[in-house]
């Protein structure tokens, strides 16, 4: 493969250029002369949003090389792996993933240091306002995906389902024994995300229904963690993305109490009708509708090979027809 390079002058050099003599200059052909003036005259193109990279094809269009994607810890491993694929099928193509929470991914959409922001809850009324102000551009939401929001026990544990409102006790701290929910006589061990994490946001709003955690929580930095520490206690409770099951069960749930409602499964099929109480879409956000490589990006996680990777990493693909 031939790379294609340029160099750049600086100001002071292409001001040199024009004060070589009318002798000099006339000692070049033509297309020496002009090839001169472009190499020393031209100047790098500005990035994206994140300063991300572009380029030019062969029509001399300028395309966005690069883009960041930052966001949602339960989202990361996915994000991960689309740009893996994607850079593989897009040599020209650079895209960096980093997770720190979904607060984090739309505060950087915010400030304009990340392209895409990667959410597990919907943007609220108050970010979108900070967007349009500080970008310029409506924050424009897109579905890619969907969880199954998994209340993880230990594989150990005899506890098989619970419903939204006893899990409500239980995060709540009105109840702390497991016998009060058909389990052993012990105290339950609280695990949870920190306050930035989308997760937290989305399981506080639709479980404690906005209602403050018990102080007994003991708050992770990422869904691995959380699964990871259920693991190694067969007395804890967490919750997260149905992606991270290695070593835990996840519980099926019931969205009340009533005898008739049943106990539905966390899977493909209950997250897609919405059978599963605690099922949500995860978005990505950009700063104004996606054009150009970004675009392109999108649409790709959007379509069949994209939508495949979500079902090898864990997670489940958008209905079809899904907008």
């Amino acid at each position: 493969m031939v790379r294609r390079t340029r160099a750049f002058l600086s100001p002071s050099s292409c001001l040199a250029l024009r004060r070589l003599s009318v002798f000099s200059l006339a000692r070049l052909s033509p297309l020496c002369f002009a090839a001169l003036c472009v190499v020393a005259c031209a100047r790098p193109s500005g990035g994206g949003a994140s300063g991300g990279s572009r380029g030019a094809d062969d029509a001399g269009v300028v395309t966005q090389t690069s883009v960041t994607v930052k966001g949602s810890d339960t989202m990361v491993i996915l994000g991960q792996r689309w740009a893996e694929v994607y850079m593989k099928q897009n040599p020209g193509m650079t895209i960096q993933v980093t997770g720190g929470g979904s607060g984090t991914g739309i505060a950087a959409l915010i400030n304009g240091s990340t392209d895409v922001c990667e959410s597990s809850r919907p943007m609220k009324e108050k970010e979108k306002e900070e967007v349009l102000k500080k970008r310029g551009a409506p924050a424009v939401e897109t579905n890619v995906a969907l969880d199954a929001l998994a209340v993880y026990v230990n594989e150990k544990s005899t506890l098989q389902q619970v419903s939204i409102p006893a899990l409500r006790k239980v995060y709540r701290g009105e109840t702390t024994n497991w016998k009060e929910l058909g389990g052993p006589d012990h105290a339950i061990v609280l695990y949870g995300r920190e306050n930035n994490s989308g997760t937290y946001g989305y399981f506080k709003e639709h479980v404690l229904e906005n209602k403050d955690f018990a102080p007994a929580t003991q708050t992770l930095a990422g869904t691995a963690a959380v699964a990871n520490a259920v693991k190694g206690d067969v007395y804890g409770i967490g919750y997260g993305g149905i992606a991270y099951l290695e070593g835990v069960r996840a519980l099926k749930v019931r969205k009340d109490d009533l005898p008739a409602t049943p106990a539905v499964a966390p899977d493909l099929k209950t997250a897609q009708d919405g059978s599963y109480p605690i099922s949500r879409n995860l978005q990505f956000y950009t700063a104004g509708e996606p054009s150009g490589s970004l675009k392109k990006f999108i649409d790709w996680v959007k379509g069949p090979e994209g939508q495949k990777i979500i079902g090898d990493v864990g997670y489940y693909p958008l209905r079809a027809g899904a907008p």
